[in-house]
């Protein structure tokens, strides 16, 4: 699903602020904190529909990486917050994310490389490349060194989740920093809507469709 498509602009995008902000603002009897953790869920579903929009066999690979990292990232901030060693599961965690991406957009690139130095035709693997596993691979990796140093604190896993798989940065950047997102995560302002930042968002959006539509896609056919 591309952000200048009718798919995203007319129907995905508006369904989504409607369900988010519905979401946030409804009230269960005299519960005061509303339903926040739904908003949450609702948005981390989204991005994985989103995501799954473009080829839904893969979405396993993303789970897969959130559900790893978010297990070592705690793990390295409950040894972190007692002083404890946090290399091997930092090296572990790094090792297990590039294999991972080095896999899918390296395997067919070795392959030929050693079929054309040895001379022997070997099978290759016709290996599709996931749309955007640099992003939320990097983005991920970035946690854990943070959270090695003692930078991070234990993720709540709905955040990071979101974190990882929020959909305006998931097929194309940038790389994001926990430190710029989770707080706005758990920032209930965030969950009314304020008039000025639809605004600010809807002027950045149209100057963005601007430059796909008439400057990088002008020269296409």
């Amino acid at each position: 699903m591309l952000f200048n498509s009718y798919e995203f602009l007319l129907f995905f995008l508006p369904a989504v602020l409607v369900a988010y902000f519905g979401l946030a603002a409804f009230r269960l009897g005299s519960r005061l904190r509303g339903n926040d953790r739904y908003a949450i869920a609702f948005l981390v579903a989204a991005s994985f529909f989103f995501y799954a929009w473009w080829r839904a066999e893969y979405l396993w690979l993303l789970v897969v990486s959130i559900v790893v990292n978010y297990a070592v990232g705690r793990a390295i901030v409950h040894r972190a917050a007692k002083s404890e060693a946090t290399r091997g599961l930092l090296v572990l965690g790094i090792a297990f994310d590039l294999l991972l991406l080095g896999y899918f957009k390296y395997a067919n690139f070795l392959i030929d490389n050693v079929a054309w130095l040895t001379g022997v035709a070997l099978l290759r693997l016709d290996v599709i490349l996931p749309i955007g596993i640099s992003f939320f691979t990097f983005t991920q990796i970035a946690f854990l060194v943070d959270a090695s140093k003692g930078k991070a604190r234990e993720p709540d896993a709905l955040n990071y989740s979101l974190f990882v798989t929020y959909f305006p940065h998931l097929l194309a950047g940038p790389i994001l920093h926990h430190r710029e997102m989770m707080p706005q995560f758990a920032d209930r302002t965030n969950k009314r809507i304020d008039w000025d930042n639809v605004a600010r968002g809807l002027a950045l959006l149209a100057m963005g469709l601007g430059k796909k539509v008439l400057i990088a896609s002008s020269g296409t056919t």
